[in-house]
């Protein structure tokens, strides 16, 4: 009986761990939102920093989506400890859409990505905490904002579609939709 016991509480504690394994994964995912970009006024910007709580480099994975949800880029950007990157919207993030126009609005997320992992496009993804963000948004009154990126929790199934819509930018092989990532990191 003990014996059953043990089997089945290892079990137990093996199918926890698994499962502790897959996600959620708090402070890995930071979410954002551009607006009235690629226009006269002033470009929006997103600042991205690795606090050095970790003790790596990470990379910042972003992908940038249009109102309708629709991938419009995704990059992979590296960030040293106390590292600081700064991105244009209309330059960086916009620059280079996968299909045309290029969105004037939508949503950005960043997903702290394993140093080791980091590659041009992020399509496989280890979520590790714990990069910090803020961006400026461009209001319709013509003011200039900034506020802290939120945080949100990521998902394995969230993981999954991130990789998956930035895997086919890859596949499609034409060049279009990849961001690139601006100054600093290092």
């Amino acid at each position: 009986m003990r014996r059953g016991v043990f089997v089945a509480a290892t079990l137990v504690f093996a199918l926890c761990a698994f499962a502790a394994a897959q996600g959620p994964y708090p402070d890995t995912l930071k979410v954002d939102y551009f607006q009235n970009a690629l226009g006269s006024g002033p470009d929006e910007t997103v600042h991205i920093t690795n606090p050095g709580t970790n003790g790596t480099s990470l990379c910042a994975a972003i992908f940038v989506f249009d109102v309708d949800q629709e991938i419009s880029s995704c990059c992979d950007c590296f960030i040293s400890p106390d590292g600081l990157r700064t991105l244009s919207v209309n330059v960086n993030l916009l620059g280079n859409p996968l299909t045309q126009p290029a969105p004037t609005a939508g949503v950005i997320k960043i997903v702290a990505n394993l140093y080791d992992n980091c590659q041009l496009y992020p399509y496989s993804l280890v979520p590790t905490p714990s990069v910090r963000a803020w961006a400026t948004h461009l209001q319709n009154s013509g003011v200039l904002t900034e506020t802290a990126s939120q945080d949100a929790t990521l998902s394995t199934a969230e993981v999954n579609r991130l990789e998956a819509e930035c895997y086919g930018i890859y596949l499609d092989g034409s060049g279009h939709g990849l961001c690139s990532c601006g100054t600093g990191g290092s």
